[in-house]
C-alpha cells in the first residue's frame, strides 16, 4: 500500500513487482486491468510505477461521455493504454488529487499540485494539473525523473555542436538563449550547460517556474507570482547575490528582458529560454517585448533553437539504400554543409534507417525508441551585431546567418537521417522544411 512519508509517497512492493513485468503499452494495460478489482491506492501505484517503467514523460487521465481514457506520452507521442469505467475514474481522480494536495471539492476551476514518489531508491517528482472538461476533470501528471538529467556529453551532440557549446558557455559574460516549444528539451539543455561549467570557483543561481530538477551545489529559486515573487523581482535580488552565472527559466516580459540583458552586459553569463520558432526569431521576439536593439545586439552571444525527434528502434529497424526521392532531398539539403559536419563523404554509398511497420516490444510497436536533439545555432559576432541594429526582419537575419555558415534545424534533421538515426517522416513531423 502507498505510504506518505516525509513528503514522499512510496510505491508498494507488490506494485513495483507488477510494474517490472511492464515491457510495453500492452503489458501496461493488462497490469492496470488486473488491479481494477483491488483498492484504488493499489491501482494508483500500478499506474504510476508502470508509466515510470515505460519512461513516460506524462500520464493523461481523460474522462469521456461513457468512460475514461488513460494515455501516456512516450518519446513525445501520446499512446492509448486503457479505458476505465467512470466509477473507477472518480476514485482514481480523488486519490490523485489527494496526493497532489489539490482541493477535492473544487471541480469547476483549474488547479495545480505536486507530490513526490520513491521507487527503486529514486525520488521522482510529479506535477499535477487538473482542468475542468466536458465530462469531468481532466488530469495530467508530468513525471520528472532525475535520471533524465543529462550531462552535456550525454546529449548525443555532433562534434561541431559540442565544440561550439563548450566555447560559448565558458565565456565570462553575455546571454545564451535556448528557444523552442514546450517539450523540446530546452531545460535539459540548459541544465547540461550548468553542470558542464559548474566548479567551486563560480557561483550559479537559477530562477525558475518551476524548478524541474534539483542540482547539487547550485542555488535554485522558484517564482511565486501569486505571492508577488516574479522573474523580475527574483532577478533584482539575484544580481545583488554576486553570481557569476544566472539561469532565468524564461523571458516573458519587458522587465525580465531588460534586467537579464543588463546582467549579461555587466559581467554575468545569463542562460535563458524563449518561445520562438527558430533561432533568428529570438531577436524580433525581444524587440517585440520592448527591449532596446543596442542591448540585444551587444548582450546576446548565442541562440540555440531546439527540437526533439524520435530515434529509430535499434532492435527492429534495418539499414537500406535511400529511395531516389530521399537521396535527392539529402543532396539538395546538405549541398552546402561541410562533409566533416554531415558525415557524408559519398551520397551514393550512404545507407539510411528503415523502421519496421510492425515494430517490436522494445519500441512499443512504434518503430522508434528514444529521442535525439536537432539544433540550430545562431552566433552573434561583430558583423551580425551591426546588422541587428538596422532592425532587419527575421527572414533577413536568418538568411544572413545561413550565409555565415549556420546549419538550419531541417539540415540538422537531414544529417541525423544520413547517419541512420531517424527518418525523413519523423523530421518533417517536427521541423518545418527549408524553402531553399
Amino acid at each position: 500500500m502507498t505510504q506518505e512519508l516525509l513528503g514522499k509517497v512510496s510505491i508498494a512492493p507488490e506494485a513495483e513487482k507488477a510494474a517490472e513485468s511492464v515491457k510495453s503499452i500492452v503489458d501496461f494495460g493488462k497490469q492496470i486491468k488486473e488491479h481494477l478489482a483491488g483498492n484504488t491506492t493499489e491501482l494508483v501505484d500500478v499506474v504510476l510505477a508502470g508509466a515510470i517503467g515505460l519512461q513516460a514523460s506524462d500520464i493523461h487521465v481523460e474522462p469521456q461521455e461513457e468512460n475514461c481514457r488513460i494515455r501516456v506520452r512516450i518519446d513525445g507521442v501520446l499512446r492509448d493504454v486503457i479505458d476505465l469505467d467512470l466509477a473507477t475514474y472518480h476514485n482514481l481522480l480523488s486519490r490523485l488529487k489527494l496526493l497532489s494536495k489539490i482541493k477535492l471539492n473544487i471541480t469547476d476551476k483549474p488547479q495545480d499540485g505536486r507530490f513526490s514518489i520513491a521507487i527503486k531508491d529514486t525520488a521522482i517528482e510529479i506535477r499535477t494539473s487538473a482542468l475542468p472538461a466536458e465530462y469531468g476533470e481532466s488530469l495530467v501528471m508530468r513525471l520528472l525523473n532525475p535520471k533524465n538529467l543529462l550531462k552535456m556529453d550525454e546529449l548525443g551532440l555532433r562534434a561541431d555542436l559540442q565544440e561550439i557549446f563548450e566555447k560559448e558557455i565558458k565565456k565570462p559574460n553575455g546571454m545564451i538563449i535556448v528557444t523552442g516549444p514546450t517539450g523540446a528539451g530546452k531545460t535539459t539543455t540548459l541544465y547540461a550547460f550548468l553542470m558542464e561549467i559548474q566548479n567551486p570557483e563560480i557561483k550559479i543561481i537559477t530562477i525558475e517556474d518551476p524548478i524541474e530538477y534539483h542540482i547539487k551545489k547550485i542555488s535554485q529559486t522558484q517564482v511565486a507570482p501569486d505571492k508577488g515573487y516574479t522573474f523580475a523581482d527574483g532577478l533584482r535580488s539575484i544580481v545583488r547575490q554576486d553570481p557569476d552565472v544566472i539561469l532565468v527559466g524564461e523571458v516573458r516580459d519587458l522587465e525580465t528582458a531588460k534586467i537579464s540583458l543588463q546582467a549579461a552586459l555587466t559581467g554575468h553569463l545569463v542562460l535563458t529560454t524563449l518561445h520562438t520558432n527558430d533561432a533568428a526569431g529570438a531577436i524580433p521576439r525581444l524587440t517585440d517585448l520592448g527591449a532596446e536593439d543596442a542591448s540585444i545586439a551587444s548582450a546576446i552571444k548565442m541562440v540555440v533553437a531546439q527540437r526533439l525527434v524520435r530515434k529509430v528502434c535499434a532492435k527492429c529497424s534495418k539499414m537500406t539504400k535511400p529511395s531516389p526521392a530521399l537521396l535527392a532531398e539529402l543532396k539538395k539539403g546538405l549541398a552546402h554543409v561541410s562533409k566533416s559536419v554531415s558525415g557524408v563523404n559519398n551520397f551514393e554509398k550512404i545507407k539510411v534507417a528503415q523502421i519496421s511497420e510492425k515494430g517490436c516490444v522494445a519500441c512499443n510497436m512504434s518503430g522508434y525508441k528514444g529521442r535525439i536533439g536537432l539544433y540550430e545555432i545562431f552566433l552573434i559576432d561583430s558583423d551580425m551585431e551591426k546588422f541587428i541594429l538596422k532592425k532587419p526582419p527575421v527572414s533577413e537575419i536568418k538568411e544572413k546567418a545561413v550565409k555565415g555558415g549556420m546549419i538550419t534545424m531541417y539540415q540538422s534533421g537531414l544529417i541525423e537521417i544520413a547517419l541512420g538515426k531517424t527518418t525523413l517522416e519523423e523530421v518533417k513531423r517536427i521541423v518545418e522544411q527549408d524553402e531553399n
